[in-house]
C-alpha cells in the first residue's frame, strides 16, 4: 500500500471524515473484522493520523457509537411537533426513526448489533441512547393518555406526568415494548428489499395505536 497523501483541512472536518469511514467499515464488516488500515484507506488518510486523532480502535468505535446515537436521538426528537395531536406525534416519531435507520444502515448496524455484542463499555453507550428514546416515547404515550382523558387527574414522578387510569408501570412497559419493536422492525426493514421507512412506520403505528386506543377507552385485553 502506498503512502496516502492528505490535503490540509480543519481537524473537525478531517475527524468527521474518519468517523464516516469507520462507521461504514464497522457497520459492514463488524467490529472485530474491521482494521485501522482499511478505515484509514477509506478515509483517504494515513493510519498514524487516525491514531493521532482518535487514539485507538476502541476509542474510534466509541466515537462512532456516540455520534450515531446522538444523530438518531436528535432525528427522532426534531421529527415530532409537540403541538400536533397525539397520534400525529407518535406517527412522526416513528417515521423519523425508521427514516433515519433506513438512510443510515451502517450507523444502525453499529448501534443495534455491533455495539451490543463487543463489550460492556460499548453496550453502555447504546443503553444510554435507548433510555433517552424510551423516555421520549413515554412522554408521547402520556400525551396520548391525557388527550384521550383530558379531564382526568394526573400525578408526577421525576417530572413526567402519568395518567392514574393508565398507570405509571403500564406506561413504562408500553414505551419499552414500542422501542423494542421499533428496533427489531428497523433491522428487519433494512434487511428486506422493498420495505420503505414509511411502510415500517405504518406497520408499527397500526399495531401500537390500536392497542393504545383500546387501553385509553378502558378496553384492555385481559389474560384468560
Amino acid at each position: 500500500m502506498g503512502t496516502v497523501k492528505t490535503k490540509r483541512m480543519p481537524r473537525a472536518v478531517r475527524e468527521q471524515q474518519m468517523l464516516d469511514a469507520a462507521v461504514r467499515t464497522f457497520g459492514q464488516r463488524g467490529y472485530m473484522a474491521a482494521s485501522m488500515d482499511e478505515i484509514a484507506e477509506l478515509a483517504g488518510v494515513s493510519k498514524p493520523l487516525v491514531y493521532l486523532y482518535l487514539n485507538s480502535k476502541e476509542d474510534l468505535f466509541t466515537a462512532c457509537i456516540r455520534r450515531e446515537a446522538g444523530a438518531l436521538t436528535e432525528a427522532v426528537r426534531t421529527g415530532v411537533d409537540r403541538e400536533l395531536p397525539a397520534d400525529r406525534q407518535l406517527w412522526d416519531g416513528l417515521r423519523a426513526f425508521f427514516t433515519y435507520t433506513a438512510e443510515h444502515p451502517d450507523g444502525w448496524s453499529v448501534l443495534h448489533l455491533q455495539a451490543r455484542t463487543h463489550g460492556e463499555g460499548f453496550a453502555a453507550e447504546v443503553a444510554a441512547m435507548r433510555e433517552e428514546i424510551v423516555a421520549f416515547v413515554t412522554q408521547l404515550i402520556v400525551a396520548a393518555a391525557r388527550s384521550a382523558l383530558p379531564h382526568s387527574r394526573t400525578c408526577s414522578r421525576g417530572g413526567t406526568p402519568i395518567d392514574p387510569d393508565l398507570g405509571e408501570g403500564e406506561v413504562a412497559g408500553l414505551a419499552e415494548a414500542l422501542v423494542g419493536a421499533a428496533e427489531s422492525l428497523a433491522a428487519w426493514a433494512n434487511a428486506t428489499p422493498g420495505v420503505t421507512a414509511r411502510q415500517a412506520a405504518a406497520t408499527l403505528m397500526n399495531f401500537a395505536w390500536a392497542g393504545l386506543g383500546n387501553l385509553m377507552e378502558g378496553r384492555p385485553w385481559s389474560p384468560p
